[in-house]
């Protein structure tokens, strides 16, 4: 210690260096904050990106095989009638084999559908009416089910990648409908329809 140099002095001095210190140290904590709130940003739009890249891609594939899809739906229709509309009993092997064959391509056509993302709208008696997958082709009184659900499916529908492709013709249960309701055939204007089908008439499915 030098006579030039006090105690109080060296104690002012050090008194400075950790203000100094402790002002660096808010600012680096600072920085970091916002660098880390920056990283967060980043990742957020990464991850935003991401996923609007998958939703471009998954639409660019549905838009590309739609009107393939929906001309293989006829196939389809025509083998799950011809599956329907088959002999069960009959002795003739020969006509079971060809059962049997029409079968085995109903379902491989089926399950081709289904890998590849299009898949069947085939709403079950009493389900609710959907107008997003249903079309209403006449509306019935029914005793079975409630008002506005579904009687039974003329035709199945389909949706690729959750876009409708072709919506399930329904027969839909009138206003009146459900337990101890006459089973019978209705006769006002169909109110699920856009068309103004009249209730009780079958509306061409090929249209």
């Amino acid at each position: 210690m030098t006579e030039e140099t006090t105690p109080n002095e060296i104690q002012d001095d050090d008194a400075i260096d950790f203000g100094a210190a402790d002002s660096e140290v808010e600012a680096l904590k600072a920085e970091v904050a916002a660098l880390k709130d920056q990283a967060l940003r980043y990742a957020a739009e990464a991850e935003n990106t991401k996923r609007r890249a998958e939703r471009e891609m998954n639409d660019a594939r549905a838009f590309a095989i739609t009107k393939f899809a929906r001309d293989l739906l006829d196939a389809a229709d025509n083998l799950g009638q011809a599956t329907a509309h088959a002999p069960k009993d009959v002795s003739d092997q020969a006509v079971k084999n060809f059962v049997i064959g029409v079968e085995m391509t109903e379902k491989k056509l089926l399950e081709a559908f289904e890998r590849n993302g299009l898949k069947k709208v085939d709403p079950a008696a009493g389900e609710k009416f959907d107008p997003n997958l249903h079309q209403a082709m006449m509306e019935q009184v029914s005793a079975e089910v409630a008002a506005g659900a579904v009687i039974k499916t003329l035709q199945s529908g389909y949706a690729l990648f959750g876009r409708l492709v072709r919506p399930a013709m329904v027969v839909v249960a009138a206003k009146g409908s459900g337990a101890g309701a006459p089973d019978q055939t209705a006769g006002a204007a169909n109110p699920y329809s856009s068309t103004g089908e009249v209730s009780g008439e079958a509306i061409d499915t090929k249209a």
